[in-house]
């Protein structure tokens, strides 16, 4: 691919806050243009944090980019915090802060965990939502959950799945996510943090076609692990807190006027092509865009490329 749009300069914020709910102060801020087109980065995990380079998806001339970390984690408090973390508390927070920032409609960007929880809450608020862009189809579903913390991408990384397993008494591995719950859920502080790390650089060392140890370096700092492996696995642990598990495939009829681009990496590990492509045929309306050479991350060029394009093309809305 030749002329790959790359990711605009980096800008700082015009507006930070706290937004309060229940026990959490929720993070957000405002990038770009204050009388742009307002746009809502939903960031992966659940319980990855916001990241500086997500502001630079949008043209900051065009958009007024609205960034927020999640509750318990990123630069919101307290880290960790499980006590009132559903996805429904989230799609609550997304609509509060809509109503506190004065934004009638907002474009809503987010992929892996950020497309679950965008198309949650583009199903409970449809009215609220002028585009979407979503990358790296997550639905929660046993079978994306098997694949990635039991047994398939174990097969594709096996070195990084070693590191992963170790932690973990040979009859427990059966189930993995209950085993990991469990050290969770213990008074072993230390094995805590350990396991944490371990959880996290899994997906760290599975996010891209070649292996980026700076990505994996950033996923063990404790206070990031922490809160990443926790709520991660708080939320698997509860299937999404979803109704049943086809609950968001099953409400795509309720927001097919939506227009939306879909962007997915061919060898993306950690969400596999088969449920975007499943979604795309409930979904025609949609842009199913594969990235022939890519895998999970945002980052990679081919997949950024197409992600500014969209955000490009949906700029010229009003």
């Amino acid at each position: 691919m030749n002329n790959k749009l790359s990711l605009y300069p980096p800008c700082m914020p015009y507006d930070t806050g706290y937004h309060s709910a229940d026990e959490h102060n929720i993070y957000y801020e405002q990038c770009g243009n204050p009388d742009g087109k307002p746009a809502l980065f939903l960031h992966g995990g659940p319980g990855g944090g916001g990241d500086v380079n997500v502001r630079r998806f949008f043209d900051p001339k065009i958009y007024r980019i609205i960034i927020f970390d999640q509750r318990g984690c990123g630069r919101s408090k307290p880290n960790g915090l499980l006590k009132n973390n559903t996805t429904w508390d989230l799609v609550s927070d997304i609509e509060s802060l809509r109503l506190k920032l004065n934004i009638e409609k907002w474009l809503v960007f987010g992929g892996s965990w950020g497309s679950t929880l965008a198309l949650a809450y583009a199903q409970t608020h449809p009215n609220a939502v002028s585009e979407m862009v979503l990358r790296g189809i997550f639905l929660l579903r046993k079978k994306e959950l098997q694949w990635f913390y039991q047994e398939g991408a174990s097969n594709i990384f096996p070195e990084a799945w070693e590191n992963f397993i170790q932690i973990i008494d040979p009859p427990k591995r059966h189930n993995l996510m209950r085993a990991y719950h469990q050290i969770f859920l213990g008074d072993d502080k230390e094995l805590k943090l350990k396991a944490a790390i371990a959880w996290s650089q899994w997906e760290a060392a599975t996010s891209s076609l070649s292996y980026e140890s700076s990505r994996v370096d950033e996923f063990s700092n404790p206070h990031f692990a922490l809160a990443f492996a926790l709520i991660e696995n708080h939320y698997f642990i509860n299937q999404g807190f979803f109704d049943d598990e086809n609950q968001l495939m099953d409400g795509i009829k309720n927001i097919r006027s939506i227009p939306t681009v879909i962007v997915q990496g061919r060898y993306d590990m950690v969400c596999p092509i088969e449920t975007a492509w499943e979604i795309s045929k409930k979904w025609p309306e949609a842009s199913l865009i594969i990235a022939p050479f890519s895998g999970h991350t945002a980052f990679e060029k081919e997949i950024t490329h197409e992600l500014i394009k969209a955000t490009n093309e949906f700029g010229k809305s009003p």
